[in-house]
């Protein structure tokens, strides 16, 4: 008989906890949905005007489920005891010491949460690990739960992987290819399959919900994500090759979306995928294959990351050689600092390599993005080199006008859609002489930029240059 779920606690109030016991909790109002995170900070932003996240459509859903049937607290211990169904939504970072450092992910924080549910339990629970993990985490779930729990409360572990990505996670929650969960193959385990499947069938179709065994589902997480960035990968080494040879990128990429076996889906030529998940899954794939003594596997999805490495340093250099080789003491305007839009997450954005190896060479920087605080710009900006960000190297500003006042380039690290309408005119008599913009992104109408007088790079595509006489009718500006 499938247990109906009447309390569900989630650990972690992060980028996949937060929307997705958002949309449980409108789309189940019979369901109470507790949020908790031992962050008071972060549980005051998610009861304030402002999430500590940017997602479209969250704000929406949170306002109308939020002190009704979703609640978000620091009080952990009442919130499990409460519930039937737990899940495990904390941060799984890449390990930075020890063994596997670089590329294994650091459980600790998983751990910690079963501890606690092991702790804190004196009922039966279904323990769901939502977190991006490795194959057979769930096993070392299982083993501190059943090493720490009473006598008379027992435990089934279930893996649900999500696959949201930023910035449509909202459309991702509410219209999902598929629901991934993963169970033990016993009478217990099916039951605590099913009472899973029940809460996602009050929207999903339940043919669009696979069920597979807990291994199978934790290794389908990480692989598709390998496969997306490993898209993303494909067409960035082939831009280099367009740009070496007159081709244009994304015509290749059009061409080959075509074929029906492949799809059109990830074929984006860019400076390089960022984001919480694609890195830190390849290199847990990575680290995975090492141990089960496959080198070449592992060499083989090295070699997308490496390659997405290659494409931002590309990137970079091609400022630096296009502005004369030298971009010391010039200013140049970063617009976007994000990893893609619709979202305020950088990490592992390629905004930020860009950045980097710009202050190194001795560049001043104006910096505008239109849902990054200043704050974790900074952050992400000084964490590995204090000495890197100061006051006089980067200005972070509001307007993207005044970003781009008395530039001598413009960057374009982020698809922002407000910059494919900036008034480009207008930026272009502001700037010094000659003025360049390098795309990142592949958004901007080059052809026009080209008319205004602008020098302009993107990836995978070589462009005419601007006109001469516009460009020494302007030379009086510099």
């Amino acid at each position: 008989m499938v247990q109906k779920i009447t309390h569900i606690c989630c650990i972690g109030a992060g980028y996949v906890g937060g929307p997705t016991c958002s949309v449980i909790a409108l789309k189940c109002p019979d369901i109470q949905v507790t949020v908790v995170d031992k962050s008071e900070e972060r549980i005051k932003q998610w009861n304030s005007n402002k999430l500590p996240i940017y997602e479209p459509g969250l704000d929406e859903v949170v306002k109308k489920t939020r002190d009704v049937n979703l609640f978000f607290s620091t009080d952990i211990k009442s919130a499990i005891q409460k519930a039937q169904l737990v899940f495990i939504s904390v941060n799984t970072p890449t390990k930075t010491f020890g063994n596997g450092k670089g590329r294994a992910a650091d459980l600790k924080y998983v751990e910690s949460a079963a501890r606690m549910i092991a702790d804190i339990a004196t009922e039966n629970k279904i323990v769901v690990e939502k977190s991006t993990v490795p194959v057979r985490a769930a096993e070392s779930i299982m083993k501190v739960l059943t090493a720490n729990h009473k006598s008379n409360v027992q435990f089934q572990i279930l893996s649900n992987p999500e696959f949201l990505s930023e910035g449509t996670a909202m459309t991702d929650l509410f219209n999902a290819d598929r629901i991934l969960i993963g169970g033990e193959d016993t009478a217990q385990g099916h039951e605590a399959v099913e009472s899973l499947c029940w809460v996602y069938e009050h929207w999903i179709p339940r043919k669009n919900i696979l069920t597979t065994n807990t291994w199978s589902s934790e290794l389908s997480k990480l692989a598709a994500n390998a496969f997306l960035a490993q898209r993303i990968s494909s067409i960035n080494s082939l831009s280099a090759v367009c740009e070496a040879t007159g081709a244009d990128v994304s015509e290749v990429a059009k061409a080959v979306g075509l074929d029906s076996r492949i799809g059109s889906k990830f074929l984006q030529a860019s400076v390089g995928f960022g984001g919480s998940c694609f890195q830190k899954d390849i290199l847990n794939l990575v680290y995975i294959c090492e141990c089960l003594n496959l080198p070449e596997v592992a060499n083989y999805w090295q070699q997308v990351i490496d390659l997405n490495e290659y494409q931002k340093t590309r990137f970079s250099e091609k400022i630096i050689s296009s502005l004369f080789n030298t971009v010391s003491d010039k200013h140049i305007a970063i617009l976007g600092f994000a990893f893609k839009k619709n979202t305020g997450d950088t990490r592992e954005s390629p905004a930020i390599h860009v950045c980097r190896t710009l202050l190194y060479e001795g560049a001043k920087l104006k910096i505008y993005d239109p849902k990054v605080e200043s704050s974790q710009i900074i952050q992400e900006l000084s964490e590995q080199d204090p000495e890197l960000f100061n006051q006089s190297s980067v200005c972070i500003v509001n307007d993207p006008y005044e970003a781009v006042l008395h530039t001598h380039a413009i960057v374009v690290c982020t698809e922002w859609d407000e910059f494919v309408t900036l008034d480009y005119q207008r930026i272009y008599e502001d700037m010094m002489k000659p003025a360049y913009i390098f795309d990142g992104r592949k958004i901007l109408n080059h052809e026009q930029l080209l008319d205004f007088g602008f020098n302009v790079h993107t990836v995978g595509k070589k462009l005419r240059r601007p006109p001469t006489c516009r460009l020494w009718g302007s030379w009086n500006k510099m």
